[in-house]
């Protein structure tokens, strides 16, 4: 977690290539680590002061990413396994793609429980 607390840019997102920050800002990798850093502080793992900040500010933008339909958008389309940056760099935008909107549930309902 301390590896990707580094990685999160100051919109508080991380990257669909996480080590580069020209790639699109992802709400996927976005809402999952946000809710594994949600846990881990709940559960003891993480400690609140460092974390649970940064899980906040991730999801106060991350919602701004839902639309008024409730679809999550800038989800990066799934990809296959390539040796090939760029191949990873010209992977679309989706929205309402459900690996986007699930992990977006499992935050919202982490900060619920």
């Amino acid at each position: 977690m301390a590896a990707l607390k580094k990685l999160q840019d100051k919109n508080y997102m991380w990257h669909q290539l996480l080590d580069d920050p020209t790639s699109f800002s992802e709400t996927s990798c976005t809402a999952m680590f946000t809710y594994s850093m949600i846990v881990g502080v709940k559960k003891g793992w993480l400690e609140e002061k460092e974390y649970g900040l940064t899980a906040k500010n991730a999801w106060t933008t991350l919602v701004k990413y839902i639309n008024e339909s409730g679809d999550v958008k800038d989800v990066c389309e799934g990809t296959n396994k390539k040796n090939d940056q760029q191949y990873y760099l010209n992977r679309n935008r989706v929205t309402g793609d459900l690996h986007g909107q699930a992990p977006v549930l499992w935050a919202a309902a982490a900060l619920l429980d």
